[in-house]
């Protein structure tokens, strides 16, 4: 009779296919987490909100200019049918 040795399950290629892809998912994971914990993101300081309301009391002024956009945007967040002209 023949006997067939019985190897170790990491000598078969096809276990490391089905086990590779989720331990490289698992590895990734801890590193994004690490990267996470290590590196926050910046705290916007208040100079810039001071800019950016400067910036939208400019706008207001030249509101004027925007009329047409502003209907054509509340009238497609609306939903209403437009009024057809006779």
């Amino acid at each position: 009779m023949n006997e067939q040795q019985v190897q170790p399950w990491w000598k078969f290629g096809h276990m490391w296919l089905v086990f590779g892809g989720p331990a490289v998912v698992v590895v990734a994971s801890f590193i994004t987490l690490y990267l996470a914990i290590t590196r926050p993101d910046p705290v916007i300081s208040d100079g810039f909100h001071g800019q950016e309301a400067a910036s939208v009391s400019q706008q207001a002024h030249s509101a004027s200019s925007l009329a047409p956009a502003m209907q054509a945007r509340n009238h497609a967040a609306t939903g209403v049918p437009a009024l057809s002209k006779p």
